[in-house]
């Protein structure tokens, strides 16, 4: 049977102050699908609450929309994929090999306390299936506990979208939280690459984490090569 891949997207639209659009970062979904696809793995995409995934519209323009994510807007049919993401509650984890968190800052509302994404996670990694995640997507692993109680990231090595990286962009006075020395404290290991926005990967066994957009690539390469 071929693999199976659900993709997590964030079903936010703007900001905690209301002003400023937020979203999917495009691509980082479109690289690791068209990679998957080209394997023939089956894919599927979910959200917290199903239904529309917004999109980031700084992901949109020159030069950071590549041919990837322009292929997925001007393809009607993938996009219909985003305007009727499922809800976690219409999701078998036994269906899927491996699940992969999307980023863009909206993921840092409503994933990391979705009990629904933490019990498909959890089911997912107990079938030992893999757990990736890109760039912000790393915040729906913050609050994931294993069926012992402990938190998936715990003692573990990954990466995500650094504070360094968040303060370069111009962004830090609008985020939720850092999101970085959140996972320190849960106790990750977190690693990061020398140079901010260069492409950097960590796999530690089943999970799989890429630090930034340009790492996406990188990170699903690797899941393809674990299942």
């Amino acid at each position: 049977m071929a693999r199976r891949i659900l993709h997590v997207v964030s079903n936010v639209g703007q900001y905690a102050d209301g002003s400023t659009p937020t979203g999917l970062w495009l691509s980082e979904l479109t690289h690791a699908w068209d990679l998957f696809a080209a394997r023939g793995f089956g894919q599927r995409i979910v959200s917290p609450k199903g239904g529309p995934a917004p999109l980031e519209p700084r992901a949109l323009k020159w030069p950071l929309l590549d041919g990837s994510a322009r292929a997925w807007l001007e393809d009607p049919a993938r996009m219909a994929l985003l305007s009727s993401t499922a809800p976690p509650e219409g999701i078998d984890p036994a269906d899927y090999d491996a699940i992969w968190f999307t980023g863009g800052h909206a993921v840092m509302w409503d994933f990391p306390d979705s009990a629904g994404l933490q019990a498909i996670t959890r089911a997912i990694w107990d079938r030992g299936g893999i757990v990736a995640a890109v760039c912000h997507g790393y915040c729906g692993l913050l609050n994931t506990r294993l069926s012992d109680g402990r938190l998936l990231v715990e003692g573990k090595r990954l990466t995500g979208f650094s504070w360094a990286e968040e303060v370069l962009a111009g962004g830090a006075r609008k985020m939720p939280y850092n999101a970085e020395a959140e996972m320190k404290r849960r106790g990750a290991l977190y690693a990061k690459a020398l140079l901010p926005f260069a492409p950097h990967m960590v796999a530690d066994g089943r999970l799989v984490t890429g630090q930034n957009p340009f790492s996406a690539r990188a990170a699903a390469e690797k899941v393809a090569a674990l299942l």
